[in-house]
């Protein structure tokens, strides 16, 4: 085990003064630190000292970071991101007044040099997470003050550090509102702002924030995000017709959302049963948008074709998956046979059942069923035996009414030999054979001749 991997800090490359600092911060009492930092020996370095503070022990122990901050400062010029990381610990662990002592320090130390926007988003996200917003808000409002002209990316991880708050989407929006005149959004601003309103559902404010955002910042293929959250609230909401005719218009400005709405799209048409649509958000998810479909889409859709009968569709998806790094599964390979075997395709299902047993898939007892008795209607028992085989050898359980298809099957051909072998056999795999089956049987044989042999099969189903 490596020294990082044992280290307090549990995280990458490990530093061995790192380690020590560590070792006696994590034991120290916090009143005792520099005393103990001190006679230890080891001096630190200016990227010790951001290892140091980055760790998980200094985030637990706040006020051990604050001394092991100033001790090292004796020594070393701290950098930005060492003071960044004390103004983020403190506010982690809700110490802001030593927090804005700190970022007062950065002003006085770094001459405006220190303090940028990186400090006062992690301000706002410490006071996000504790529910503080209008002390995050106010924070904003006091960026001159630092030397600090507030710009887009600073109201971003506001309205982002807003966001997170359980239904505190409306004090971003208040807070965008209060602002907007003065920093101008972009599109990330309405990206979260949009995904904040998916997150409650809102549909209706979802669709006034895209409307100002279109006007504001217009169209623009890389803002995936906002166009994904719009139209995910919008399906959300029970609108789905609407969000096919947005996402219509922003297909001619060449603008595409992300693969969740298209998952949830393709969900809903094909729970639907709507063939059309789904090909055609399909072949503008994949050949439009140029996003890859994941296992559960490809194995739904695969499922719809299949359904209606497409089955090429189905089977030119089967052969795509490998190229985009997905794999079919049992589900895939029994969704295509179920469709061969809906559409009564005999010969396509017998030549499936062998691609199947090549790439080691079992189909499901229900397949195997539905497959022996379609084979047995297309005059191919051979076919039918070879499902049975294959119910046999792998263990398909439940197995009786393949047992069952099987039989009748062969009794309807007069294969009576091949009738008592499997008769037996289902026999000695307990399987129970319905009445009517047995009846049938008995009848059969008897019509043939062929007494012995049913009685045989009869002392056999007594004796279980």
């Amino acid at each position: 085990m490596s020294a990082a991997e044992k280290s307090p800090n549990g995280g990458e490359e490990a530093n061995p003064r790192a380690e020590a600092f560590l070792e006696i911060l994590g034991r120290v009492p916090a009143g005792e630190v520099e005393a103990a930092l001190s006679s230890c020996g080891i001096g630190p370095t200016a990227e010790v000292a951001e290892q140091v503070l980055k760790s998980r022990v200094c985030y637990s122990r706040p006020k051990s970071a604050v001394r092991f901050f100033r001790w090292a400062a004796r020594s070393v010029v701290h950098s930005a991101y060492a003071w960044n990381l004390l103004v983020d610990i403190l506010g982690k662990a809700a110490m802001f007044e030593p927090m804005w002592d700190a970022i007062r320090s950065m002003k006085q130390e770094g001459g405006g040099e220190l303090v940028s926007v990186a400090t006062f988003a992690s301000v706002f996200s410490s006071y996000c997470a504790r529910g503080n917003l209008k002390e995050a808000a106010a924070a904003f409002d006091v960026m001159g003050r630092y030397g600090l002209k507030p710009n887009a990316v600073a109201l971003n991880s506001l309205l982002s550090a807003m966001c997170r708050v359980e239904g505190c989407a409306q004090a971003a929006q208040d807070m965008f509102e209060r602002t907007k005149a003065v920093v101008a959004p972009d599109a990330d601003t309405f990206a979260i702002l949009l995904e904040a309103w998916e997150k409650e559902g809102n549909a209706q404010r979802a669709k006034s924030t895209f409307g100002e955002m279109v006007i504001r910042v217009g169209w623009d293929a890389g803002n995936v995000p906002a166009y994904d959250a719009f139209l995910s609230t919008l399906v959300r909401g029970g609108q789905f017709d609407e969000a096919l005719k947005f996402l219509q218009v922003m297909r001619t400005k060449g603008c595409f959302p992300g693969i969740k709405f298209f998952a949830n799209a393709v969900d809903l048409v094909i729970c639907k049963g709507d063939y059309t649509s789904a090909i055609s958000i399909w072949q503008m998810m994949v050949s439009e948008a140029g996003l890859v479909p994941n296992f559960s889409m490809y194995n739904a859709m695969i499922g719809l074709c299949c359904n209606v009968g497409n089955i090429d569709y189905a089977l030119d998806m089967l052969d795509e998956m490998p190229l985009n790094g997905v794999f079919a599964n049992s589900v895939t390979y029994n969704a295509i046979l179920e469709g061969f075997i809906k559409h009564h395709k005999a010969r396509e299902a017998e030549s499936f059942l062998t691609e199947m047993s090549k790439n080691e898939q079992l189909p499901t007892a229900s397949n195997c069923a539905a497959a022996i008795s379609l084979f047995s209607k297309e005059f191919n028992p051979s076919a039918a035996i070879n499902v049975w085989r294959c119910v046999v050898e792998h263990h398909i359980t439940p197995a009786e009414d393949s047992a069952r298809e099987l039989i009748a099957g062969l009794l309807d051909f007069g294969r009576l030999t091949e009738v008592k072998k499997r008769a037996d056999e289902m026999i000695d795999m307990g399987i129970e054979l319905p009445q009517s089956t047995i009846e049938n049987m008995k009848h059969t044989f008897a019509k043939a001749g062929s007494h012995k042999s049913y009685d045989h099969i009869a002392r056999r189903l007594k004796r279980r």
